[in-house]
């Protein structure tokens, strides 16, 4: 179960006021989901189109063994960090 900290930053991170990078966007699911779900748990997408679905599985999958709790405080870092890197000025 994540930390009401952690649900606080996932909706945060959606109402940043410019768009985080593709890499950072991809970190961030990854770290989500480690944090939500643990290791990854489903097949790797192997449809020509699935570039962006390859991608994430890709990201989530490098985090294997991380623990859900060490996830959820990079998550909450990485939120922290963008948020004043994309603050509005």
């Amino acid at each position: 179960m994540v930390s009401q900290e952690f649900e606080e930053k996932a909706k945060a991170v959606q109402n940043l006021p410019n768009k985080p990078s593709n890499d950072e966007l991809l970190k961030l699911y990854s770290l989500y989901k480690q944090a939500t779900v643990g290791d990854c748990n489903t097949e790797r997408p192997t449809g020509l189109l699935q570039m962006k679905d390859k991608s994430k599985w890709d990201a989530w999958n490098k985090l294997k063994g991380l623990s859900p709790e060490d996830a959820e405080q990079q998550y909450i870092d990485l939120v922290n960090e963008l948020s004043k890197k994309y603050a509005s000025k």
